[in-house]
């Protein structure tokens, strides 16, 4: 049974919503000012909240506010009761992060259609929205009925790069947050004294160029394709619009994001404080983890042995003879470019 939240200080008012919503079949809470109202909404965390804007005590916008500071209530849709009409009333809620308003007077139905729409709404938008191009497209999709957002067709979007193609240099200004949807990108981060380090590889179904999209930074990396490449690029004027105009959409839209961010934590740790061996075992396990997505038992891709270095940040020499030592103890298998990962649990296990 879904639970449904009333701050209403009229009594009578508070009285009728609560009755049409209990014969409709939902669980009511009442609360006839918004300090109460925040008590129960933290108390009892409700599926949505229909929360009067003029009341004493604390009014409407003041509430809004509160719950969108705590993380249990952050989520929770609000709908603006208002008996102004006025336009400027109605857009301040909806700034201030209502999901939608009734205005007074109103009848059952219009309430009830109210209330179910934002409930099925949130069910849509609380389910977890896979890294997949369906995924992906399922979100904006789902997104743009939340907060003003018209990405029209996502296949649109797609550019196409060619191998060893530069996306963005390191100082530039970001434009875009970037979504890979086929191929390969390294993100390579030059030293002081011109020394480059791998310190990312991203696969199909991962965002990058986000950080100085979120810090309103400069790039501190540079990007560059392995392979031909297609990505969909997303204007910054978007994704603010995505972080900005409602919690929920936020939530959602950084869980999405913040999935890569503790294996990349995992690959510069392993760089700062292991050998060549375990740093190289440690990358090649990490690639076979990343991008065997058929769950082969053994799983071939095609690198090329400076950018391996790059990664493991290490001379290529170190590398060769690193990767040899592999290949006689029976890790790996080696043709060309390619590298066969024969033992991935051996590799991850070795010590040093």
């Amino acid at each position: 049974m879904k639970k449904i939240l009333i701050i209403e200080d009229h009594p009578d008012m508070r009285e009728n919503i609560a009755e049409i919503l209990e014969l409709a079949s939902y669980r009511v809470y009442k609360a006839e000012n918004g300090k109460k109202g925040i008590e129960l909404a933290q108390q009892h965390r409700p599926d949505l909240i229909i929360c009067d804007i003029m009341m004493p005590v604390m009014d409407g916008y003041a509430v809004l506010h509160i719950l969108h500071q705590s993380p249990e209530c952050s989520q929770i849709p609000v709908i603006f009761l208002t008996a102004k009409s006025e336009r400027s009333d109605i857009r301040k809620g909806m700034e201030e992060g209502a999901d939608d308003y009734v205005t007074k007077p109103f009848d059952d139905m219009e309430l009830l259609r109210a209330v179910e729409s934002r409930l099925n709404r949130a069910d849509r938008m609380q389910k977890s929205f896979d890294r997949s191009f369906q995924g992906v497209q399922d979100f904006f999709q789902e997104a743009s009925k939340w907060v003003p957002l018209d990405l029209g067709s996502v296949e649109k979007r797609i550019k196409k790069f060619s191998k060893k193609e530069c996306i963005y240099r390191s100082g530039a200004c970001p434009v875009f947050l970037y979504y890979l949807v086929k191929g390969k990108v390294k993100e390579i981060k030059t030293h002081e004294y011109g020394k480059e380090l791998i310190t990312n590889v991203y696969k199909p179904g991962d965002f990058f160029g986000y950080t100085a999209l979120f810090n309103d930074s400069n790039y501190e990396e540079s990007t560059e394709t392995i392979e031909e490449t297609e990505l969909i690029q997303i204007l910054k004027s978007d994704v603010a619009v995505l972080l900005n105009q409602n919690v929920t959409v936020m939530h959602q839209f950084i869980k999405m994001l913040a999935n890569h961010v503790k294996e990349k934590e995992a690959m510069l740790v392993n760089q700062a404080y292991s050998s060549v061996r375990k740093r190289t075992a440690k990358a090649l396990y990490q690639l076979f983890q990343r991008f065997n997505t058929q769950d082969e038992e053994r799983f071939s891709m095609q690198l090329s042995r400076e950018d391996l270095a790059q990664m493991v940040g290490t001379a290529t020499e170190s590398l060769i003879r690193t990767l040899s030592d592999f290949k006689a103890e029976g890790l790996i298998g080696l043709k060309g470019s390619w590298i066969q990962i024969i033992k991935p649990e051996q590799l991850n296990q070795i010590k040093g």
